[in-house]
């Protein structure tokens, strides 16, 4: 799912840590997508709140939060997920129409023209991300990230979601490259600190910071930028 937050703050807000000395060995850049690639359109959440009574709004979005965890798992389908959550509250808005929430993504050009730069340099870049399926396969098709990355790590197809260490270790495993020489780039702290315990560098970038804290970060562990 999206990050709870539209984009986007101020860009370049927040602070980053200096990396250790040994941060100059990066082989492998792991990408967050929702919050550092691209953000939730201003307003889905309120289209969402929108389909039941105003006083049980926030329940309502909370459970749909709460069954979209399995999915993201890889552990049952979200469209089947979501069509139970919406019998239960007797939405009768056609299961199509809500499934297109998930899917009205904007991507962050600047920020993607990052990632092209990183790569064209010889850094592998990957995404890594949590996504149900039916939201993995629209950003793989129609936003062309399969175009974008070396490859794509969903944790609907890993069966395992941030911030869980092995997420990350199942990572570093399939591409062939040490903890110590690979760099994480996520908006969320628990993630951040799921990736440092598997032992990957890994740095918090806030939310929607835009392209050039995006290259300042990089930077600082000496990834070039062609």
């Amino acid at each position: 799912m999206f990050s709870a937050q539209d984009p986007r703050p101020a860009p370049g807000s927040g602070s980053f840590a200096v990396p250790c000395e040994d941060a100059r060995v990066i082989r492998a850049v792991l990408f967050d997508a929702d919050g550092v690639l691209q953000g939730a359109r201003p307003g889905w959440k309120d289209r969402l709140a929108a389909l039941v009574p105003a006083d049980r709004a926030d329940e309502f979005v909370t459970e749909l939060f709460a069954a979209e965890l399995p999915p993201l798992r890889g552990e049952s389908s979200w469209p089947d997920e979501l069509a139970k959550v919406l019998a239960r509250w007797n939405v009768a808005v056609p299961l199509d129409d809500v499934l297109a929430n998930w899917n009205d993504i904007v991507v962050y050009p600047d920020e993607l023209d990052v990632v092209r730069a990183v790569r064209a340099a010889g850094t592998g870049c990957y995404l890594a991300t949590n996504q149900q399926a039916y939201r993995a396969a629209y950003m793989r098709g129609a936003l062309g990230y399969d175009e974008v990355f070396d490859a794509e790590f969903y944790s609907c197809d890993l069966g395992l979601a941030k911030p869980d260490p092995a997420y990350f270790s199942t990572i570093l495993e399939a591409i062939g490259v040490p903890g110590r020489a690979a760099l994480f780039v996520d908006d969320n702290l628990l993630n951040v600190e799921g990736a440092r315990t598997a032992g990957l560098h890994a740095e918090h970038f806030p939310p929607a910071s835009g392209a050039s804290a995006l290259r300042e970060l990089l930077t600082r562990y000496d990834v070039p930028l062609n």
